[in-house]
């Protein structure tokens, strides 16, 4: 797999011996993730960053995180102005004989899905399901437009940031591909007579959120995230397959309860895979669960190719978008043909000013600003990160943060080979 740059100068170097962690916000198969700051620069750590780890002796770490910091450079353009406000940016990078690893900016608000088990009834409302898709579309949106698709969107992988606006995290099972020909974008013509109507955008005032997302006491959704089960599907194959029309992958990539049809039957997979994800996530802050979902991954996956999404009531603009998002098929898939412009223009969007999303003054939820806590932890004590990696084998004096992302404790990494 090719590098995405190749840029001498970008990304910055950092000193991992100035790095101080002030405690660890996530654990993965392929590294830690920790809350650090610069201790040469930034002694109080008043700008704390997040800075994910990879031991290089872990199988394949190393291929995967040289990707990783590859794409976050492609998404960090020179200028800090023109960042795109819902991807991360690449703030530095070091290696040593043992380590790999690189710098992000930290999202205090934890991910997605650590926010929905926040709710009373663990969902989401249809006015704050569209304030996030709004904002991860448009993410999708930007990757595409460099030809990279995603193939990890979940809950875990949306994280929430100071502002309250959302960004993707984790690019590791990201790829590259061809962009469709504009042929085949302007010979698009297959609607869905027995839908919905989609209704043109229309223009109005920038919209606020104007009450936050109300929250239960964390011991009440920390017994509920342990019972989040799923699983990570890890590449297996990098064999491609061209075709007129753009270009697929053939690996088996993915969380299983948000693969999509067309992965499953290993027919090979481009951009509508994220599609299809989005309409998973959808569902998921809809209903508090996946549609698929079965008692084993076997049945997870014999329900993706065969059975239908299930929805409750009547349907409306937001059940349609999650049913034509959920098309098998992924020529029939909404944005299938014309990407994210196709799903801007679906009903349930109606009304959203896409040039002002990041205007909005109250998104649903702003995360509480811990900079009292964070000074407390660097006055009492810090560790250093090569002294973790070396107490892992004996009890460790690092504990985990208390909100950790389910996808570090919850989702297993498993291959095709396993099913």
């Amino acid at each position: 797999m090719e590098n995405p740059s190749s840029s001498p100068s970008f990304p910055p170097e950092l000193d991992l011996d100035n790095l101080k962690a002030i405690k660890i916000l996530g654990k993965g198969a392929m590294g830690t993730v920790f809350l650090v700051h610069d201790s040469s620069i930034d002694p109080t750590a008043r700008s704390p960053f997040a800075l994910k780890v990879v031991q290089r002796s872990k199988h394949d770490a190393d291929r995967r995180a040289r990707w990783e910091i590859g794409v976050l450079t492609r998404l960090s353009p020179p200028e800090p102005t023109l960042q795109h406000p819902f991807l991360p940016r690449l703030l530095g990078r070091l290696e040593t004989p043992l380590f790999l690893a690189w710098a992000v900016p930290y999202c205090p608000g934890s991910d997605l899905n650590v926010l929905r088990y926040r709710q009373n009834d663990h969902v989401f409302s249809p006015a704050v399901i569209r304030f996030y898709l709004a904002e991860i579309l448009c993410a999708l949106e930007h990757l595409h437009s460099l030809g990279i698709v995603y193939r990890d969107l979940k809950p875990e992988n949306i994280l929430i940031q100071q502002s309250g606006h959302a960004t993707l995290t984790d690019f590791d099972l990201s790829r590259n591909l061809k962009k469709k020909q504009l042929s085949e974008i302007l010979t698009y013509d297959e609607k869905d007579q027995n839908s919905l109507p989609e209704i043109p955008v229309q223009r109005k005032h920038r919209r606020n959120f104007t009450r936050w997302i109300p929250v239960v006491p964390d011991n009440k959704y920390n017994k509920a995230l342990k019972k989040a089960k799923s699983a990570r599907v890890s590449p297996v194959s990098r064999r491609k397959l061209s075709f007129s029309n753009g270009e697929r992958s053939n690996s088996f990539v993915g969380t299983e309860e948000y693969v999509s049809p067309e992965v499953v039957r290993g027919d090979g997979h481009e951009f509508a895979v994220d599609w299809w994800a989005l309409g998973i996530l959808t569902y998921e802050m809809l209903y508090g669960t996946t549609p698929f979902k079965g008692k084993n991954r076997k049945e997870t996956f014999r329900n993706v190719l065969a059975k239908e999404p299930e929805f409750m009531g009547q349907r409306n603009a937001l059940t349609d978008l999650i049913g034509r998002l959920l098309r098998k098929d992924p020529k029939k898939r909404l944005g299938y043909h014309a990407g994210a412009c196709e799903i801007k223009e679906h009903a349930f969007f109606k009304g959203v000013r896409w040039d002002l999303l990041t205007d909005v003054l109250r998104p649903p939820f702003i995360p509480s600003r811990d900079d009292g806590d964070l000074t407390e932890k660097v006055t009492v004590g810090q560790i250093d990160i090569r002294e973790y990696f070396q107490s892992l084998k004996a009890p460790s004096s690092m504990q985990p943060s208390p909100l950790p992302s389910p996808s570090s404790e919850h989702r297993q990494n498993v291959s095709f080979t396993e099913y």
